[in-house]
C-alpha cells in the first residue's frame, strides 16, 4: 500500500511521525511496520519517522501488506471488494468475530485465512451488509469515518407516531453480561443512544409492522432495546421480545407462532453509506429484503413491501 503526501504549511518543521498520524491516519503499529519493513522517503531520499520536513516537501510510505482476495463462500456474497476494504452480506446464525464455540466458523475465517477487520458488529442472528477493512490502516483509517447504517425489522405491532427520534440512554442491566436497559438520563451508568425509525409498512392482518431504522450511536443492543422500549419488540428477538425469558409480555397472542416462522430477531442492515478512506470516493449499498422478514407478512402487505421498498432512503 503507497501514501503520498505534500507538506503543507502547519507541518513546517513537524516530524514524519506527526503526518504519518495525522494526515496519513497510520496507527503507531503501522508506522512501525513502515519503519521496519516498508520504504519511508522525502522528496526520493530515505527518512526516518522522526526527522523533520518542510513546506513542499513530497513525503513517500510504502508497506506491503499482503492483505489478498477474499475466498469465495457461497453462503456469504461478496457485495464488493478492492484492494482496501470488501462489503459482504452476513447471513443470519454467522456470528462475525471467531469465539470460543466458532473458531472456524466466523465470517471473517471463512472469507481469509488473513486478518480481516470488521468496521461494525452484526448480532449473529442479524443479517446484512458489513463493511470489512483488509489491514489494520483502513480499519483505523475508517474509525475516523461518517457511516450511515440503516436497518429494517420486522416489529410487533404500529409505531405512533408512524416516524419520529427514539432518544433514550441505555446501560447494561445489573448482573447481566447481555443484557441492555433504557435508564433516565441521570442514571450515572448510562450511556447516550439515539434512533431515528420511519414505519415502511402496517399490517393490521398480522399485527406487525416493517420499519426502517438509522442509528446515530452505536450501543449494543441499540435497535432491540429502544424498539421495545416503545412497546413495539422485534419479531423473533429471544432476548427482548415477548417469549423471552427475560423480558416477557402477553400484548402480542400471535407472536408465538411468528417467533418460531422466522427462528431469529427479524433485523437485516440493509443499507450503507461512507466515503471510502483512501479514494474519498463516496460510497452506497443497498439490501433487497430477506424473504423470512418479508414472510412474515400477510400477502397484501409483502406486495406493498415489493413496490416501496426500492424507494426507501
Amino acid at each position: 500500500m503507497d501514501f503520498r503526501y505534500v507538506v503543507k504549511e502547519q507541518y513546517n518543521g513537524k516530524t514524519l511521525r506527526e503526518i504519518m498520524i495525522n494526515e496519513l491516519s497510520m496507527s503507531n503499529t503501522m508506522i512501525k511496520r513502515v519503519k521496519l519493513y516498508g520504504i519511508l522517503e522525502v522528496n526520493g531520499e530515505h527518512r526516518r519517522v522522526i526527522d523533520t520536513v518542510k513546506t513542499g516537501d513530497h513525503v513517500f510510505a510504502s508497506y506491503d501488506d499482503d492483505s489478498g482476495d477474499l475466498k469465495k463462500d457461497p453462503d456469504i456474497p461478496v457485495i464488493y471488494e478492492d484492494s482496501y476494504l470488501a462489503v459482504v452480506r452476513k447471513p443470519a446464525g454467522v456470528v462475525t468475530h471467531p469465539s470460543h464455540n466458532h473458531l472456524d466458523d466466523s465470517l471473517i475465517t471463512r472469507l481469509s485465512e488473513k486478518t480481516l477487520h470488521p468496521v461494525m458488529r452484526l448480532d449473529r442472528e442479524t443479517s446484512g451488509l458489513l463493511v470489512l477493512a483488509k489491514n489494520g490502516f483502513v480499519h483505523n483509517a475508517m474509525t475516523d469515518t461518517k457511516i450511515t447504517k440503516r436497518y429494517v425489522a420486522a416489529v410487533y405491532g404500529s409505531f405512533s407516531p408512524e416516524e419520529g427520534i427514539i432518544d433514550k440512554n441505555m446501560r447494561r442491566r445489573e448482573n447481566s453480561v447481555m443484557i441492555r436497559d433504557v435508564v433516565p438520563e441521570d442514571d450515572p451508568k448510562g450511556k447516550k443512544a439515539v434512533t431515528i425509525y420511519k414505519t415502511i409498512v402496517k399490517d393490521p392482518e398480522k399485527d406487525i409492522s416493517l420499519v426502517e431504522y438509522e442509528l446515530i450511536t452505536g450501543r449494543c443492543h441499540q435497535i432491540r432495546v429502544h424498539s421495545g422500549s416503545e412497546g413495539h419488540p422485534l419479531v423473533g428477538d429471544g432476548l427482548y421480545g415477548p417469549n423471552s425469558i427475560d423480558n416477557p409480555s402477553d400484548m402480542f397472542p400471535q407472536s408465538k407462532e411468528l417467533d418460531e416462522k422466522i427462528g431469529r430477531q427479524a433485523l437485516h442492515a440493509y443499507y450503507l453509506q461512507f466515503k471510502h478512506p483512501i479514494t474519498e470516493e463516496m460510497m452506497t449499498f443497498k439490501d433487497e429484503i430477506p424473504e423470512d422478514i418479508k414472510g412474515l407478512f400477510s400477502d397484501a402487505a409483502s406486495d406493498i413491501i415489493d413496490k416501496s421498498f426500492g424507494h426507501i432512503g
